[in-house]
């Protein structure tokens, strides 16, 4: 739980409005959270999305677990309490891409719904698209592009998702894609036509 420690401190109201950035960049402001296993797919298709997003004039950032990592949280591991930090901050953060009218993916196992929530909770209700990237833990493990679950089932790397940490599936995700089943391409126009379909761009 985090706690604001600083007291004497003001919100500043600028002059303009997210909805004034939103007209100048022709989208709304939103969060879309790929949340899945290690390995399910989730920085692949973000990646594709942002690809698709600017190649028909729409600004968007991808947050990606590992690069976050890199630098905003270096200094948090894999335990529960680093867990929920790591997302409260990425929830922040991506509030405020969202506030400056771009569209804001993040790349996370993100494997609590609890935080997931409360990431949600940080913006208005219509501008967090939570995807479930959606594979079966075989098909997760057997793709392992980092080599991460064979170190997990060697005891190498503790609190590993989906071996001996835990994964909670969200229970009303905006869409769920299994990308064992539909192709990069398939699953991200799934997303851009949800997208299309909410008047988002």
């Amino acid at each position: 739980m985090s706690i604001q420690k600083a007291t004497n401190i003001t919100w500043h109201q600028g002059a303009i409005t997210g909805a004034d950035r939103e007209r100048l960049l022709n989208q709304k402001g939103i969060v879309i959270w790929f949340t899945g296993l290690s390995g399910s797919g989730k920085s692949t298709l973000a990646h594709a999305v942002e690809e698709k997003l600017f190649e028909t004039g729409h600004l968007s950032y991808v947050l990606d677990g590992d690069n976050i990592r890199h630098g905003l949280n270096k200094n948090l591991g894999f335990s529960p309490e680093d867990r929920e930090e790591n997302i409260r901050r990425i929830g922040e953060v991506s509030r405020l891409f969202a506030d400056a009218g771009v569209i804001a993916m993040t790349a996370f196992i993100s494997p609590y719904r609890a935080d997931r929530d409360k990431a949600r909770e940080l913006v208005e209700k219509g501008r967090f698209v939570e995807v479930f990237v959606k594979v079966p833990l075989d098909v997760a493990e057997n793709r392992d592009p980092k080599g991460l679950y064979k170190k997990a089932r060697a005891g190498e790397i503790k609190e590993f998702t989906g071996i001996d940490a835990p994964y909670e599936e969200p229970l009303n995700a905006e869409l769920t894609i299994d990308t064992s089943i539909y192709s990069l391409e398939e699953s991200s126009e799934m997303v851009l036509n949800y997208l299309k379909e909410k008047d988002i761009i």
